[in-house]
Parts: C-alpha cells; sequence; structure tokens
C-alpha cells in the first residue's frame, strides 16, 4: 500500500510558476513509475507528465512540453513537477500518482487527494 500526498498548489498569474510536490509513504517509490494529471472542472482526468522508476525516463503531455519538468528523489520518497510560464489553461487539480510507466490512467494504483492550481490572466 502507498499513501501519496500532493502539495504545492495555489492561486498564481499567468506567466509565473509553481512547484508541485508529492510525498509517498507506506511503501517505497522505488518500486513505481509516478505520474502527474490533471483535471479542470467539468473535464476528464489528463496526463500531464510521467517519470519512470529510476528518473532516466520522462514524457509529457505536447500542452506542457518545455514549460513543466518532472523529477523525482527516491531518497525522499519525493515527486516533483516543476511548472513554468504558466497559462490559465493550466487550472485543474492536478493528482499523483503511482504505479506503472503510461500516460493511462488505469496503469496507475494509488492516487492522492489532488492540489488546486488557479492560473489568473
Amino acid at each position: 500500500q502507498v499513501h501519496v500526498v500532493e502539495s504545492g498548489g495555489g492561486l498564481v498569474q499567468a506567466g509565473g510558476s509553481l512547484r508541485l510536490s508529492c510525498v509517498a509513504s507506506g511503501r517505497t517509490l522505488t518500486s513505481y513509475a509516478m505520474g502527474w494529471f490533471r483535471q479542470a472542472p467539468g473535464k476528464e482526468r489528463d496526463f500531464v507528465a510521467e517519470i519512470s522508476v529510476s528518473g532516466g525516463s520522462t514524457s509529457y503531455t505536447d500542452s506542457v512540453k518545455g514549460r513543466f519538468t518532472i523529477s523525482r528523489d527516491n531518497a525522499k520518497n519525493t515527486v516533483y513537477l516543476q511548472m513554468n510560464d504558466l497559462k490559465p489553461e493550466d487550472t485543474a487539480v492536478y493528482y499523483c500518482a503511482a504505479g506503472f510507466f503510461s500516460r493511462a490512467t488505469s496503469a496507475y494504483e494509488y492516487w492522492g487527494q489532488g492540489t488546486h492550481v488557479t492560473v489568473s490572466s
């Protein structure tokens, strides 16, 4: 069993930056690939970024490439999402998840409760 907790969300102006953190407990994160997903009001939960167990492989949805960076510190059981040049369309609840290296929500077994990100124009 893995328990994940996200933090770092908030209100930011367009063009600003936020860094989301995801801390895991229960089992070491070194057993899992990690993903970030987001869900805007009235929309489905969408893939944002993922990182492999070792951190050697990452992938991003096209809309955040060049702006967001996913990273992990396995010694701290923590995954990060650095978000730069934020846009109003990035407004959503951001979820961290542990599972298999995939863009599909179904590949991830453990999910956090989410952290809200609001980007004002």
